[in-house]
C-alpha cells in the first residue's frame, strides 16, 4: 500500500480542490453573531449568486474570503490553500504572515459597491497601479495591459479621464478592469451596482456576464435578481447567518422551498 506524506497529499488536495472552500465558517461582531457556521464550495469555473435580506452576512462572508475580516471559528480555503492561517501540527490554527496573506489576496480580485479609485490617478492609472506596486510589472508593460483591460470594459476613450468625470456606471468599470489587472483566478463582487443609478446597472451587468462566459469563477454577492437567474450557476439564500437555502437559479428563484426565502423574493420580485 501506497504511503503519503503530509505534503504529498497536500499537492493532491490542491490539484482538485474546489477554488473556495468555506467550512464552517464563524464571525462575530462585539459578541454578536454574523456568520453561524457557513459552508460552501465554489467549483472552478463556477458563478455563485448570494441573495438575501440587509444584514444576512452576505457581504461580511465575502470579506473573509479574502481575509479582510478575520473568521473566528471554522476555515476557508482558496483553490487548496489555507486563507489567512497556518495549520499547527496539533490542528491549531495561527495567523499567517502579511507577506503570505497578501499574496494569496493578490490572487483575488474584488469589487465593492463603492468604487474606491484614486481621485488623483486617470483611468489608465488607477488600472496600472497595482501590477506595477505588487507584481513590479514594468511600465511600459503595464501601461499595454491596462489599455486592453480598458478596452475590454469598453472604456479604452475615458484612459486619460479622472474618476471625478467619470459616470457611477464607469467608474465601476473601471474598477472592475483594475481588479482583473492582477490576473486573478477568483473574483468577488460585493453588490457592485447597489451605488448605480438604474440606467447605469445594466452597462455593469453585461461586463460581469462576459467574464462569466469567459469562464471566471464569481462569487457576486447582488440583489439583481435577473442577473443571478441568467448568469448564476448556483444560487445561495442567506439569512440571520445561515445559508437558508441553495440551488440552481431556477431552484431558489422560481421554486423556493423554505418559507424565509419565499417572503424574500416576495419583496425584490
Amino acid at each position: 500500500m501506497a504511503v503519503y506524506s503530509q505534503a504529498s497529499q497536500a499537492q493532491v488536495y490542491k490539484a482538485t480542490a474546489p477554488m473556495v472552500d468555506a467550512q464552517n465558517v464563524e464571525k462575530t461582531f462585539h459578541r454578536n453573531p454574523v456568520l453561524r457556521g457557513v459552508s460552501m464550495q465554489v467549483r472552478k469555473g463556477e458563478v455563485v449568486a448570494i441573495i438575501g435580506p440587509s444584514g444576512s452576512g452576505k457581504t461580511t462572508f465575502l470579506r473573509c474570503l479574502n481575509h479582510l475580516e478575520k473568521i473566528n471559528g471554522g476555515r476557508i480555503y482558496i483553490d487548496g490553500e489555507l486563507m489567512g492561517y497556518r495549520e499547527q501540527p496539533d490542528g491549531r490554527l495561527v495567523e499567517d504572515s502579511e507577506s503570505n496573506i497578501a499574496r494569496m489576496r493578490a490572487q483575488i480580485g474584488m469589487v465593492f459597491q463603492r468604487f474606491n479609485l484614486f481621485a488623483h490617478l486617470t483611468a489608465l492609472q488607477n488600472v496600472m497601479e497595482a501590477p506595477i506596486q505588487v507584481k513590479h510589472m514594468p511600465r511600459q508593460m503595464a501601461e499595454e495591459q491596462a489599455r486592453e483591460l480598458l478596452r475590454k470594459v469598453g472604456l479604452e476613450y475615458k484612459a486619460d479621464a479622472y474618476p471625478s468625470r467619470l459616470s457611477g456606471g464607469q467608474q465601476q468599470r473601471v474598477a472592475i478592469a483594475r481588479a482583473l489587472a492582477m490576473d486573478p483566478k477568483l473574483m468577488l463582487f460585493d453588490e457592485a451596482t447597489s451605488a448605480l443609478d438604474p440606467e447605469l446597472v445594466g452597462e455593469v451587468l453585461k461586463v460581469m456576464r462576459q467574464l462569466a462566459e469567459e469562464g471566471m469563477t464569481m462569487v457576486v454577492v447582488t440583489h439583481e435578481m435577473g442577473f443571478a437567474r441568467e448568469v448564476a450557476d448556483r444560487v445561495i439564500f442567506m439569512d440571520g447567518g445561515y445559508i437558508v437555502e441553495q440551488g440552481s437559479p431556477d431552484q431558489v428563484i422560481n421554486h423556493p422551498t423554505q418559507e424565509r426565502t419565499q417572503n424574500f423574493l416576495r419583496k425584490v420580485l
